[in-house]
């Protein structure tokens, strides 16, 4: 029980350095604080894993849950949960971390995710729902339960569908090969709503080509003991020939219960 006052008091003190943050100018300069490099030092967790995120104005950050053999859902794109409940209250830190929340088409239609904080202290973020084709049903719930401000960005070429309510619909020209946006063009188009805090939530294929284009700052991969063997893969991104061409970020790690949280670092 004192654990968790603790964790509590903690958690009370990093959303008020978050308000003053935005309350602030100019950027804070970024601080290294004892204890927040490496595992937990001499602080506690939740001080370990979140003071981190509240040292700068801007800040982009994706997270996903994975088995140990790379999965984040089966074939079927069954994906609840493939973490466990302690890795679900990181993520609702993360969210009321933010000024906005990011997913992909795919995740909207198949997980219908309400992102929003609802297990932790913090104000919910804008729903950012990335949808150049228009084909998420207008029945998700971040577009019906009016829970937080939603974004549905689309392409010009989408049919544009009637935005009420919470829900504004943003059509935007630039679309990269494939058909998805180009992410930076993303966060220039919320940065300029004066969203700087971003957090990128899924699914694989979004938060991979966050990753591949460099416009991550962190990324927090969890991972729970569990074998699927087969399904929809986590990080996917263009092949290397060599292991000196892969991603080595600087790496801190934390247990979240029976899982491993590791924080990625991908700007110095």
């Amino acid at each position: 029980m004192n654990e968790k006052r603790a964790d509590a008091r903690a958690w009370d003190a990093i959303l008020e350095r978050l308000a003053t943050l935005r309350r602030s100018e100019e950027d804070q300069p970024v601080v290294r604080e004892p204890g927040t490099e490496g595992h937990a030092g001499g602080r506690s967790q939740v001080e370990a894993i979140y003071l981190p995120l509240v040292q700068t104005r801007k800040l982009v950050i994706a997270q996903l849950g994975q088995t140990l053999d790379g999965r984040i859902a089966t074939h079927s794109g069954h994906s609840h949960f493939v973490t466990g409940a302690e890795d679900i209250e990181h993520l609702h830190r993360l969210r009321a971390l933010v000024d906005a929340v990011v997913v992909g088409a795919g995740t909207a239609i198949s997980d219908d995710p309400q992102l929003t904080v609802r297990h932790v202290r913090g104000d919910n973020p804008v729903r950012v729902v990335l949808d150049p084709s228009g084909r998420v049903p207008s029945d998700r719930k971040l577009f019906q339960d009016g829970a937080a401000p939603t974004l549905w960005l689309q392409s010009r070429r989408a049919k544009p569908p009637s935005a009420s309510g919470t829900v504004e619909v943003l059509q935007m020209d630039e679309v990269a090969a494939g058909g998805g946006f180009h992410p930076a063009t993303v966060l220039e188009r919320l940065a300029a709503r004066g969203m700087t805090r971003v957090l990128v939530e899924g699914g694989g294929l979004t938060v991979s080509r966050f990753l591949a284009a460099g416009v991550l700052d962190r990324l927090h991969l969890t991972v729970a003991p569990l074998l699927l063997g087969s399904g929809r893969p986590s990080v996917t991104l263009d092949p290397v020939r060599t292991l000196q061409e892969a991603l080595r970020p600087q790496c801190r790690h934390f247990a979240l219960g029976p899982d491993i949280l590791f924080d990625l670092c991908l700007r110095p």
